[in-house]
């Protein structure tokens, strides 16, 4: 096996490329091919592949339109959902690294200030202390409900985005 090339390479890859190979072409570069061992492989090689790729082809059942029609539309709402839920979810990396740094910053800032996360416990009294005054009792049960309410709705928004991408 030789690894330098034949200068009659490229034009007898080109004339089997193109099946002009052996009727239409020149007799110097038959009589070529009839002493380079080089271009005698080539054509060999080259024409085994493209007698299987024949075979394959003929052997490869076509299937019915509407099969094909089907995977090309399946195909075509993949890629399109493909293409649109890109930016979402960079959307979703995004929030989850400015949420991951926010606690971050807040953990620290807290270890240097002392840990007192004891000191946290939310009681029922010290909901009514942060209470504007204006809001006696009888807008507390109104109150109450409402923000029960936001916080089902927010749920119910974050899981119909997440659904959908």
């Amino acid at each position: 096996m030789t690894f330098r090339t034949c200068r009659y390479e490229k034009e007898l890859a080109e004339a089997l490329k193109q099946g002009y190979w052996p009727k239409a072409c020149t007799e110097e570069l038959r009589a070529h091919i009839a002493a380079c061992e080089s271009c005698r492989e080539l054509i060999l090689v080259t024409e085994t592949f493209q007698h299987a790729r024949k075979e394959s082809i003929q052997a490869a059942p076509a299937g019915s339109p509407e099969l094909l029609w089907w995977r090309a539309q399946l195909r075509r709402r993949y890629a399109a959902t493909a293409t649109v839920a890109r930016p979402l979810t960079i959307a979703q990396i995004f929030a989850w690294i400015t949420s991951l740094l926010v606690t971050v910053v807040f953990v620290v800032s807290q270890y240097h200030h002392g840990l007192r996360w004891a000191s946290w416990g939310v009681t029922p009294s010290k909901i009514l202390q942060m209470l504007p005054a204006s809001i006696s009792s009888a807008n507390l049960l109104l109150f109450l409900p409402a923000i029960g309410i936001v916080v089902a709705l927010s749920g119910v928004v974050l899981y119909l985005t997440l659904e959908r991408s």
